[in-house]
């Protein structure tokens, strides 16, 4: 059996923040806001296969009130849910995401940025899809307030029975 599950996750820009993107730091003047080091695109990763594997969403698996999660790298929130797509017999088909942001360019970083996610889920690079986008100025990712991320991820149960 296939199952789709779709992403989606937004955090404000800061100043005296690092900017984590797809678990790559990328030099610009701020960061992003929020309880972990506000990961989008690996927030919106992990949305897609929780939701693919019908296990709720990020805010569920780790609420941004458990102090257990304060600054975490996102990463490590990647790898439990990839624990638990295994544990429910289920292997990553494929994920595609998109960035929205009107600043910065990050184009340049999704090669690392393919790497360091496939290396964590631990599938090949080629299943990764990572695209970027501005709004051409409109809303709050055109006026550099935030940035946004989208995913959709495709899993398949290895040993389905059709039952």
């Amino acid at each position: 059996m296939i199952k789709i599950g779709i992403g989606h996750d937004v955090h404000a820009l800061s100043r005296d923040r690092k900017l984590v993107i797809g678990g790559v730091n990328i030099p610009f003047e701020m960061g992003l806001l929020g309880h972990s080091d506000a990961d989008v695109l690996t927030h919106a990763i992990c949305d897609a296969l929780l939701g693919a594997a019908g296990e709720g969403d990020i805010g569920l698996k780790f609420p941004d009130d458990d102090p257990r999660y304060k600054d975490i790298c996102s990463l490590e929130l990647l790898k439990t849910v990839r624990a638990e797509i295994k544990n429910k017999g289920c292997e990553i088909c494929n994920i595609d995401s998109i960035v929205v942001a009107q600043a910065p360019r990050i184009q340049g970083f999704v090669p690392d940025m393919k790497k360091t996610l496939a290396d964590c889920l631990g599938i090949d690079e080629s299943l990764i899809n990572i695209k970027a986008t501005t709004t051409e100025g409109l809303g709050f990712a055109g006026r550099k307030e935030g940035i946004s991320a989208f995913a959709v991820a495709l899993i398949k149960e290895k040993n389905f029975s059709g039952k």
